[in-house]
């Protein structure tokens, strides 16, 4: 049994991942406008129908973007933390807003989704991991630094979103104001190509397949500067990146190793061909 991830968006210009089984799925941040988000959704061979729940991380728009909209249109509950509620300042229905607790998962059917803390400019800002049919996928994006709650979850996973935001050299010497720079680097502000790797090399699970790096800076990274530096360090695990302008693929989580061989099957739940890695 699998589950099914795709980062629909990946950025400061929006934030959005999904998970999901056979029977429902969750989304991690909303980020995106109800319109696009379903345009995704639609192009991956997926259904708005699945997702039974949104869980956002923080409250910052680029992952709050399109919650109100969903939420009313197709009747979706959302959790929060209580106080990134309050700062969100979204005119929600009462009868579909929730709330969680650290470290207390909470039940959308057949997956388990669990909030930890993190560092980041934010009012209590959360990542999080999603559990189902003995497969634990990873949300971890922005992050400032690497703590305990961040490595300790980090290395239960079979597959992650990590961020993977700037190169230091880019940043350094880009047209960013210097506070801005200093923000960026702070221990709240997001993660480095290299505090990334770190994480990655030290506390990655033997049993992990697949990588997504993610939330690069459109100014301070590259795609290709990042995928392969962390190729080189791989191993079996498969590396993707998550765009800022469009879906990724659906990548099917088995708890097998991704391997160099590529096969396209007829997906029996999606029923669309799919790339898959075994």
């Amino acid at each position: 049994m699998s589950l099914y991830i795709v980062s629909l968006n990946s950025g400061s210009n929006g934030n959005c991942y999904y998970v999901g089984n056979q029977n429902e799925a969750v989304l991690i941040d909303a980020g995106l406008s109800c319109r696009e988000t379903e345009t995704r959704i639609m192009r991956s061979g997926l259904s708005m129908n699945k997702i039974k729940a949104i869980f956002i991380t923080h409250e910052h728009s680029d992952h709050t973007r399109g919650v109100a909209v969903i939420t009313r249109k197709y009747r979706i509950p959302v959790y929060f933390s209580p106080v990134t509620h309050e700062n969100c300042r979204l005119h929600l229905d009462k009868s579909l807003t929730r709330y969680f607790d650290p470290y207390v998962p909470v039940t959308i059917g057949g997956l388990s989704v669990n909030a930890f803390p993190k560092l980041h400019d934010a009012s209590e800002p959360h990542s999080f991991t999603i559990t189902g049919n003995g497969i634990t996928i990873g949300v971890l994006t922005d992050i400032g630094s690497i703590c305990e709650h961040v490595s300790a979850n980090f290395s239960k996973c079979h597959a992650a979103f990590l961020e993977a935001n700037y190169d230091e050299e880019m940043l350094e010497k880009g047209k960013y104001p210097v506070y801005l720079k200093r923000r960026i680097q702070s221990d709240h502000g997001h993660l480095s190509n290299d505090q990334s790797l770190e994480l990655f090399t030290k506390h990655k699970s033997v049993f992990m397949s697949h990588l997504l790096l993610s939330h690069l800076s459109q100014d301070n990274n590259d795609p290709k500067l990042v995928r392969d530096l962390f190729t080189k360090h791989s191993g079996d695990t498969h590396i993707a990146i998550a765009s800022r302008h469009q879906e990724s693929a659906v990548y099917f989580i088995n708890g097998e190793k991704a391997g160099n061989r590529i096969k396209f099957t007829v997906d029996p739940v999606l029923k669309s061909t799919q790339m898959t890695l075994f």
